[in-house]
């Protein structure tokens, strides 16, 4: 097999995607499989390494494989026996679960799937490969293309003193290689980081791995940040950085008031505190009215981070970061990953901010998301009824649902699975054991699932999970 053509630097890693899924699914047995190395695959397809990379990098994201540092990649075991994945971590269990065929997968938060711009942005690569032919195209962009910086620039600034350039903008393969390199830029290990809770597990995840002591600051029932414990934390711990949503914080859907925010900023002043602000969800609120959290604080000490997928859809995976601070070392970073993305995909993006297609397509999809949780809240209500309460979510795609008796969520987790429903326990979205009472509930997914038989399922297995 051969993917050199015409084409190859700006599409090879979607044929090598594929290939693998197929591989992937020859090789999968109740134990882990090795998969080729880097330069067998290389090889094999004809490709670069960095082609194979940014492949191996999406599936791992999806959670198909996971790789072993000195050792490689493997694909995750898939038992028929649902009781064969009782044990272990419980974040691996749930990927495992989510990619077995059959299953319905509710644990995600997918907004982009009910209006993906796949089409079109396929569309524009081929009118942009007849303007940008190969040979024209610079061999190494590391921070990303200077028309998709240049329009994530533009699209951030909101005043002369809040401003970005197209310098203050970096692009890497997607969130989690981006928010590694912020953690190498900002000397993270050993440090103390305050984040709210629930908070994504890729965060959590990430943050823990490097070594940061992760303080959680939860948000309320009522839907409030506590605000005097923050000023507590800011004053008696040695805090490097906050890390709070830009208007609305998923998955539990609280958004703080003006007052809240201005507070907050206050606070952050005060205390010579970096902000770094997860803008993930910031362009998905229901309710446009929200003013950023950055417009607040002091843009010298603000790190913004977000991604085109949770917008776009799966073919747009890049993340990507402002910052107007620490230049040379976000640059350095940058060059030593070697990112290697599609120029012509990046151009393609910054088409869609441009001219504007981006807001027609943003507008359409809140409209879809809205109208999907009023259909999800009112299947929630005939078949969960008083087993579960929730706020209606004002942003994403998914509703944080919080148990009204006390039950073992992780043993709700595992019946679901023996009825092909996987869901995403509260506990997921915490370092300290907090949220064990909830659960993420997505209201997108892929194929047309029968969610009466799903939330059936769930009713039985909150019932039968009850411990007192």
């Amino acid at each position: 097999m051969t993917l050199r053509g015409e084409r190859q630097a700006d599409f090879a890693y979607q044929a090598v995607y594929r290939y693998m899924i197929s591989l992937i699914n020859e090789v999968s047995t109740d134990t882990r499989v090795k998969l080729p190395s880097l330069r067998q695959l290389a090889g094999r397809l004809n490709v670069s390494i960095s082609t194979i990379q940014y492949a191996y990098a999406l599936l791992e994201k999806e959670g198909r494989v996971y790789s072993v540092a000195k050792s490689g990649y493997y694909a995750w075991p898939m038992s028929a026996n649902p009781l064969a994945w009782a044990g272990g971590d419980l974040l691996d269990r749930l990927y495992a679960a989510a990619r077995r065929p059959g299953m319905v997968v509710l644990s995600g938060d997918e907004p982009a799937l009910p209006g993906a711009l796949d089409a079109t942005l396929l569309r524009l690569e081929r009118e942009l490969v007849r303007q940008y032919p190969s040979y024209l195209q610079p061999w190494s962009q590391p921070c990303g293309v200077w028309e998709l910086r240049a329009a994530l620039a533009a699209r951030y600034t909101s005043s002369p003193t809040r401003c970005w350039h197209a310098d203050d903008v970096y692009i890497g393969a997607d969130l989690r290689g981006v928010l590694d390199i912020l953690i190498e830029v900002l000397g993270l290990r050993g440090t103390t980081v305050i984040v709210e809770s629930p908070c994504d597990w890729l965060i959590l995840r990430l943050l823990q791995d490097a070594g940061v002591r992760v303080v959680e600051l939860p948000w309320t029932p009522e839907g409030s940040l506590d605000l005097a414990a923050l000023g507590r934390l800011l004053r008696d711990e040695s805090v490097q950085l906050v890390l709070l949503s830009s208007k609305v914080s998923l998955p539990s859907g609280m958004a703080m008031s003006i007052d809240e925010r201005v507070e907050v900023a206050s606070l952050l002043g005060q205390h010579g505190c970096w902000l770094v602000e997860n803008d993930t969800f910031g362009e998905l609120g229901f309710d446009a009215t929200h003013t950023p959290l950055r417009e607040l604080v002091n843009p010298e000490r603000l790190i913004v981070f977000s991604s085109f997928e949770k917008i776009l859809g799966s073919e747009a995976p890049y993340g990507y970061l402002l910052s107007r601070r620490m230049s040379n070392e976000l640059q350095r970073q940058f060059l030593l990953r070697s990112f290697r993305l599609s120029s012509i995909r990046q151009r393609a993006i910054a088409r869609l901010y441009q001219s504007g297609r981006i807001d027609l397509h943003l507008g359409s999809l809140r409209q879809r998301l809205s109208e999907q949780a009023a259909h999800m809240s009112q299947r929630l209500e005939q078949h969960l009824g008083d087993q579960v309460t929730y706020r209606m979510p004002t942003a994403g795609a998914a509703f944080w649902l919080a148990s009204t008796l006390t039950v073992d969520m992780r043993q709700a987790f595992q019946r679901l699975l023996a009825r092909q429903v996987v869901i995403a326990p509260g506990e997921l979205f915490s370092v300290s054991g907090l949220h064990q009472q909830n659960l993420r509930l997505s209201h997108t997914f892929h194929g047309q699932p029968n969610l009466d038989i799903a939330l059936e399922a769930l009713s039985d297995a909150l019932r039968q999970a009850q411990t007192g």
